[in-house]
């Protein structure tokens, strides 16, 4: 692609990520403007009231709140790790949010949150009641992504317009030739990939399907990058994938500096953050003092009233001076303490947008590794390859894109991800075969549809079951049924409930056999999922109506959408498809790779519920339904109901 070309198709990209933003500001509004907490509640931005239930801080010195809504509070929501919220209290007002505090969101679960807070002390409002909590918008990402697109399309800078002409044109990537010694533990194809990020002068890829050993490979290619260079870059777009990047990092020794608001609150992770990192520096005690006493000063002088003599203000200017003078000293003193930490830091990890973060600004590095690249936009993926002089792609372009509202920029290009790009462009990826997570039917039908039928099961989880004699797939069919989907007023989002009533009943009975068998010990999670989240919501009610659940049996089963299980596994995964009507209309179902992330979350037992006569029009499950039938894994749904 010509110099030409590039530079407008940046151009375009920009425009598209500003109609991305807008289109995500208006749907924040209409959630937003006008609207009843209790509405917002049900848009899904919104939980009120929540209960306290503790605060703390921790060893970083930020405060922690954990929060949690009634259990009869079921609407589905929007609050992820890392987005950013505010915790407000309507205690003395309607509902207005009259005391409020920004955070962000370390963790989320069905009925509980955990948000660390942007405040040094426990705001006083915070016991009276009245609390709730509600989504921001997120104007800073789009701020970064835009303005890095705006450097790439001005910049002169060689090294940066080399690797614009790799990754955007057919200017092939270049690779040395030195021999690798063998890494103990990485199979042919993980020793394959690390090879060529050894050897990489400008990129390398790994494509990692699932369950075939990533984050393995790509912590061994890290390791031995720090051979040869004293500091490395390491990204991701979401903050668990980074944590667990940092986590693996972490438990092979390597000195990692945690840039951002880490998803897991484990006091591992914790330690890795600057916060803590500042906080135990042999300098902090003296920080602490310098900021203490400045404040002391500022509270002196501002006592002085309007009205003083000229002693008194000659008193109060001496105050203020001091005062200035301690927080200057205090401001050098944490400029010190964060670059001593930066130098003497390994790796230093991030999310794409963090790459930017404040204390990063000027920094270059050698080589940026960015993880789950498959799932980022490509203006986010710009950010650290701008500080880098080669870049480490690893991800998987057959699982979930990045999530994009405007339907326009999407379908213009903004959904097509630098990842797809690099790997169109050049020969520098390498896929990793061998997969360690699931049974070989349940892997079979995405190896052939999705990976060329490159994939083999490793020989420990090749057969392995729950229980002996035990079928690894089933596909239930409701075709015949008149199970039809519906659709929610209030969300817009499908469901069915004779579909969920039958999942129900088929979890029933294999729960019983899997206890029959003795082996329910051995039964580490279980998952129910379905693309849609009306759907969810109607089987966690279901589920919790039945008589199936102990308090054992509660604990490992988890129920929601495909996307929050992306990155997840489970020995038992259930898939509730929905879709049935006349017209075999089935919506982003038809996305396959949403359908690829939930077959693939299986380790032992997958089964799928769904109307074949509905979806079997669709090419791809068309294909599915064959190899279904091929292996014998056909079920009716009249076999349950009678």
């Amino acid at each position: 692609m010509p110099k030409k070309d590039i530079q407008e198709g940046l151009k375009t990209l920009l425009v598209l990520l500003k109609k991305e933003k807008e289109e995500d500001l208006l749907q924040y509004k209409l959630k937003m403007a006008g609207t009843s907490l209790i509405e917002r509640r049900k848009q899904g931005v919104c939980w009120y009231p929540v209960h306290l239930e503790r605060t703390r801080f921790d060893s970083g010195e930020r405060l922690l709140v954990r929060i949690s809504r009634p259990l009869e509070h079921k609407d589905p929501h929007l609050f992820q790790s890392g987005k950013l919220v505010s915790l407000f209290s309507n205690a003395y007002g309607g509902e207005s949010d009259s005391e409020a505090v920004n955070g962000v969101i370390n963790r989320v679960r069905e009925h509980e949150m955990l948000i660390t807070l942007n405040v040094d002390d426990i705001p006083d409002w915070i016991h009276d009641g009245k609390l709730g909590v509600q989504l921001l918008f997120d104007e800073n990402s789009y701020r970064e992504m835009e303005q890095t697109l705006q450097f790439l399309i001005k910049t002169k800078g060689e090294r940066v317009n080399q690797l614009k002409d790799i990754l955007l044109s057919d200017r092939a990537a270049t690779f040395n030739e030195n021999p690798v010694d063998t890494i103990m533990g990485l199979n042919e194809s993980q020793h394959d990939a690390f090879k060529q990020v050894a050897n990489a002068r400008d990129l390398a890829i790994i494509h990692g399907p699932p369950g075939t050993g990533k984050t393995t490979t790509l912590v061994h290619a890290i390791i031995e990058t720090l051979k040869s260079e004293n500091q490395i870059l390491v990204c991701a777009p979401s903050n668990a994938a980074v944590d667990l990047l940092a986590e693996r990092l972490g438990e092979r020794g390597i000195n990692v500096l945690r840039i951002g608001h880490p998803a897991r609150v484990t006091e591992e992770i914790l330690s890795k953050t600057l916060d803590f990192r500042i906080a135990h520096h042999q300098d902090y005690k003296n920080l602490k003092s310098l900021r203490k006493k400045a404040e002391e000063f500022f509270k002196l002088g501002k006592k002085y009233k309007r009205s003083f003599v000229a002693s008194e203000r000659e008193q109060r200017k001496l105050l203020i001076s001091e005062a200035r003078k301690l927080k200057e000293e205090a401001e050098h003193l944490q400029f010190y303490i964060i670059n001593d930490i930066l130098s003497n830091t390994q790796i230093i990890a991030t999310t794409l947008v963090g790459a930017n973060n404040q204390v990063l600004k000027g920094m270059q590095f050698k080589t940026v590794f960015i993880d789950e690249a498959a799932q980022a936009l490509e203006p986010a993926c710009w950010i650290p390859i701008v500080k880098s002089q080669r870049i480490i792609f690893a991800g998987d372009y057959c699982q979930l894109p990045p999530t994009i509202k405007s339907q326009e920029a999407a379908k213009n290009g903004l959904e097509v991800t630098l990842f797809e790009k690099a790997i169109k462009h050049n020969k520098a990826d390498v896929m990793l075969r061998e997969q360690y997570r699931m049974h070989r039917q349940i892997m079979n039908f995405s190896s052939r549809f999705f990976y060329k039928n490159q994939l083999i099961a490793n020989t420990n989880v090749a057969d392995w079951s729950v229980f002996p004699g035990d079928e690894a797939l089933e596909f239930v069919d409701t075709a015949g049924c008149g199970f039809f989907e519906q659709i929610d007023k209030e969300s817009r989002s499908s469901f069915n409930q004779e579909e969920a009533d039958l999942l129900i009943k088929h979890f029933k009975q294999y729960i019983r056999r899997v206890e029959a068998s003795e082996k329910m010990g051995l039964v580490e999670n279980i998952g129910i999922i379905s693309p849609y989240k009306a759907q969810v919501v109607l089987l966690q009610e279901a589920l919790l109506e039945s008589d199936v659940l102990t308090e054992n049996l509660r604990a490992k089963v988890n129920i929601n959408t495909v996307d929050s299980f992306q990155g997840q596994e489970r020995d038992i995964i259930y898939i509730s498809l929905v879709r049935s009507n006349d017209k075999g209309e089935i919506g982003f179902l038809s996305d396959t790779r949403r359908m690829n992330v939930a077959i693939t979350r299986a380790r032992k037992k997958l089964v799928v519920i769904g109307d074949s006569a509905t979806i079997g029009r669709h090419p791809f499950y068309e294909k599915f339904l064959d190899y279904i039938h091929e292996i014998g894994a056909y079920k009716s749904a009249f076999e349950l109901m009678y």
